[in-house]
């Protein structure tokens, strides 16, 4: 792992899924985590293929990343959940 992939795992630590009460790192919801040029991409499975906050854990996801300023583009993939493509056209538009 690269400097910003271990920046990018700490910062990420700070996420919590409410629901189960540990991080999106701990909890192993990110996979694939890539960082290459300040461009961020990774995978993010929520706790369930019908979590109802899965758009909102992506967007404090997304917003968390982009708050450390460390990061050109993040792009994020929703796997394994009912909405994931609607929720991952809707967070990579911006």
């Amino acid at each position: 792992m690269n400097d910003l992939e271990l920046q990018a795992t700490e910062i990420l630590k700070t996420v919590v899924d409410p629901e189960i009460g540990t991080n999106v790192i701990d909890g192993k919801m990110i996979f694939d985590l890539k960082v290459e040029n300040q461009n961020i991409s990774f995978k993010f499975r929520p706790t369930s293929p019908l979590c109802p906050i899965a758009m909102k854990l992506t967007v404090d996801i997304k917003k968390t990343l982009v708050a450390s300023n460390l990061f050109k583009k993040i792009y994020i993939e929703v796997i394994d959940h009912v909405l994931g493509p609607q929720i991952n056209s809707a967070i990579n538009s911006y």
